[in-house]
């Protein structure tokens, strides 16, 4: 497994679930493009899977 992982926004949270919209936010993303970088743990793991359809998620 990678150190870190760079999370990008690359779809709309608008018209989504409260849920998702708040993972994206815990993620720290705010508008479509921006990005973090986070470390690689089974927390971050489970929030990207329950967003993977707006998210874009690089190794590091």
């Amino acid at each position: 497994m990678a150190k870190q992982l760079k999370v990008t926004l690359i779809k709309s949270i608008i018209g989504q679930k409260p849920e998702k919209k708040a993972t994206v936010r815990s993620l720290g993303l705010k508008k479509i493009s921006s990005s973090n970088t986070l470390p690689d743990n089974d927390a971050v793991r489970g929030m990207v899977a329950a967003v993977s359809h707006l998210v874009k998620v690089e190794e590091i």
